[in-house]
């Protein structure tokens, strides 16, 4: 099942011949690949949405981050489940058991929507480096594309972890200072974890946070990193430890993400919506913390902001490249000329885009609106191969788990067919 170019994948990421150890923190080793995908969790996209809904409504609209968490560790875990299971990354498979042609045009359709989330992260870097040293939004965009390629094209698999785990700790650390500052109502807070509510007005905002819970690059970038702990495909025992640390490192991962994303509508909760000022955009959050907590606060926010929009865009470019890779029925290999080509020009498409278009609100806009369209054929795709008995053996979804995704899916597409909508 394993092919050649997978195999000189594999070597890429580790010199231990993918021989289990089994000392006891092997489950520590293996935290990492969910960090990757948490990072889209945490993009500069999601920052809005979070600061809306706690500028707007305090703490009651956090039930949203809980339900969307606990959705998005059962996706993501699903498709790794398909990496770890066949050795092959979403596009791979789809290349392989799909007919040419519907085969092509899904993911022809999932490399467009690389570039839509590409669009997104780089704008959300550029936002930071004009809040943090006053550089155009178009020039800092061109030097977050730079540092990025540079990043990618420069670093093995292992180090760009290593960064995205530095990047994550950042953001979170962050947060957690922005928090000290501020008079959390915790007692509130934990109910509104649990309780469902839904203020007059918030249903956009709702939409909004649950249909960005799931991006199909993610759902491909998964499927691929995760055999950056793969050992082989001949022992069952073997597969079977990988899938049970497997679901650790997302668990893990995916709860990382779920207090970042409640930090800030906590922050934005105790501030904005304690002073009564609405916020919609990045640059407006970032101005009125100023008065509210200092410039310190401000500074930090719009640091976490530019780690947030850098580490969201080398994973997104890491997806474009392992989605046009598995076009070719070919492993993510940054050293293989498909690969590049996919990691360029998400990037370089994406950044030309930021350059035509009139402000940072519709280019976030177009991108949203992008993903809703191409959203519900990932998650499909995923769930049809995860469930076939040809492609995953005995280590297919059973009916209750398939009967469970295509309700996830069919929920998280039919909000981000309505946030299509509402944009018109």
């Amino acid at each position: 099942m394993k092919n050649k170019p997978l195999i000189g994948f594999l070597k890429l990421f580790d010199s231990s011949n993918h021989k289990p150890r089994l000392g006891g923190l092997d489950i520590f080793r293996y935290i990492g690949p969910g960090l990757l995908v948490t990072v889209g969790f945490i993009d500069p996209g999601n920052w809005a949405s979070n600061l809306a809904a706690g500028a707007n409504f305090g703490y009651v609209l956090l039930w949203i981050v809980t339900l969307s968490t606990i959705m998005l560790v059962l996706l993501q875990h699903n498709v790794a489940h398909l990496g770890i299971a066949t050795g092959l990354c979403l596009s791979e498979a789809a290349s392989i058991y799909l007919k040419p042609v519907y085969s092509r045009m899904l993911l022809f359709t999932a490399t467009l929507a690389s570039v839509s989330s590409s669009l997104a992260e780089i704008l959300g870097g550029a936002i930071a480096l004009k809040l943090l040293f006053h550089v155009p939004i178009k020039a800092g965009a061109i030097l977050v594309l730079l540092f990025v390629l540079v990043m990618l094209f420069t670093n093995s698999y292992r180090m760009i972890e290593k960064w995205i785990i530095a990047f994550v700790s950042i953001i979170g650390l962050s947060f957690i200072y922005e928090l000290t500052l501020v008079d959390i109502n915790w007692s509130q807070a934990a109910r509104s974890w649990m309780e469902p509510s839904f203020p007059d007005g918030s249903i956009m905002i709702i939409m909004s946070i649950l249909g960005a819970v799931v991006m199909p690059h993610n759902l491909f970038l998964h499927s691929e990193i995760i055999q950056s702990r793969q050992w082989n495909l001949q022992d069952d025992k073997t597969i079977r430890r990988q899938l049970d640390f497997e679901f650790f490192d997302t668990l893990f991962s995916m709860v990382v993400g779920w207090a970042i994303n409640s930090a800030m509508i906590l922050l934005a909760a105790a501030t904005f919506f304690k002073s009564g000022a609405p916020v919609n955009e990045l640059e407006q959050a970032n101005v009125l913390l100023k008065p509210l907590l200092g410039n310190s606060a401000a500074v930090i926010f719009a640091i976490a902001l530019l780690f947030s929009g850098i580490a969201s865009t080398i994973t997104s470019g890491m997806a474009a490249g392992s989605i046009v890779a598995g076009i070719f029925k070919e492993p993510y290999d940054i050293r293989d000329n498909h690969s590049r080509v996919g990691v360029a020009f998400s990037l370089v498409i994406a950044c030309g885009i930021i350059f035509v278009i009139s402000n940072s609100f519709q280019g976030l806009l177009l991108s949203q609106m992008i993903l809703s369209i191409q959203l519900p054929f990932t998650i499909f795709l995923q769930v049809y191969l995860t469930s076939s008995d040809k492609v995953m053996g005995k280590y297919k979804n059973s009916p209750f788990m398939r009967i469970l995704l295509y309700a996830i899916g069919a929920i998280v597409t039919s909000l981000n067919i309505l946030l299509f909508i509402s944009a018109f």
